[in-house]
């Protein structure tokens, strides 16, 4: 039998590696109480105007959502990716600023809108299967005339994918 004998270095390189792996999830999700911020983001348009979108991908991130935070920026917002089309509800458990939810089909367009109102546990749901959900602050879309049946661009929506 052989024994191979490794240097203290070499044999705390596991350990090592699962700290910072742990370590990097950590800094994905955000500290209870505390909004998340460093997700991927996203570029779309709605006609004329450009959305900044952080997106959630994950189920972690999709039930933290926009939760604590006590402002947004006009032109940002959150786009959730789920993995298939369903019918998407969304509530303001612990979200702090007003919001509008726009349900999405695969191809961009807006199936339907829904204003939420902070620390709301009312229930708002997709009007038919979407995969992706875009929350943006109250009333962007009504100020910029963005309606049901109003598509959206941005590479989650290119045909192509």
């Amino acid at each position: 039998m052989t024994c191979l004998k490794l240097s203290p270095q070499r044999r705390a390189l596991p350990l090592i590696l699962a700290l910072c792996l742990s370590a990097a999830g950590a800094l994905a999700q955000p500290a209870a109480g505390q909004p998340q911020l460093n997700l991927p983001r996203v570029a779309l348009q709605a006609g004329m105007h450009r959305i900044d979108a952080q997106v959630a991908s994950t189920p972690a991130q999709h039930q933290t959502g926009l939760m604590h935070r006590r402002e947004m920026p006009t032109h940002e917002g959150m786009l959730f990716v789920f993995p298939r089309a369903g019918t998407q509800c969304f509530w303001m458990r612990n979200t702090l600023i007003p919001l509008t939810a726009a349900f999405i089909a695969d191809d961009g367009r807006i199936v339907n809108l829904a204003d939420m109102q902070p620390l709301s546990e009312e229930s708002h749901c997709s009007t038919e299967p979407v995969r992706y959900v875009l929350e943006m602050n109250q009333g962007w879309f009504a100020r910029r005339g963005v309606a049901p049946g109003f598509v959206l661009k941005g590479p989650p929506f290119n045909p192509s994918r």
